[in-house]
């Protein structure tokens, strides 16, 4: 009773367990052979760091451009000038320097992220 090797065959589908690359695109590979997608990716990374430098550096100017135009205004003593230096524009000085090293950090991490392919 032999039976026929066609009525044995099981065809199993369904997806697969496992997803491999076909080419091996890595974009750290883009980046390192200096690629046009590889530059691409670099010159994204250094317009959101010099779009964060333009923000701070926009804020600062309109911080303190105006300060000596208001000293030269007040004619009373020095001692308002260094209040006004220490407790007013010295506190948003830290702030905006902390806003632009976790902005910059945070741009970096997307970058790696975007590279790792994660």
């Amino acid at each position: 009773m032999a039976q026929d090797p066609t009525e044995r065959r099981v065809v199993v589908t369904g997806p697969p367990r496992r997803t491999r690359r076909l080419n091996g695109y890595r974009p750290r590979t883009e980046i390192d052979e200096q690629t046009t997608l590889g530059h691409a990716y670099v010159r994204s990374l250094i317009r959101s760091q010099l779009r964060a430098a333009l923000t701070v550096f926009a804020v600062l100017v309109l911080l303190v451009g105006p300060l000596p135009l208001v000293f030269t205004s007040m004619h009373d003593g020095a001692d308002l000038e260094w209040i006004v230096l220490g407790f007013c524009v010295y506190p948003p000085l830290v702030l905006l320097a902390r806003w632009y090293v976790r902005r910059a950090d945070r741009n970096e991490k997307d970058f790696v992220r975007l590279v790792e392919d994660r």
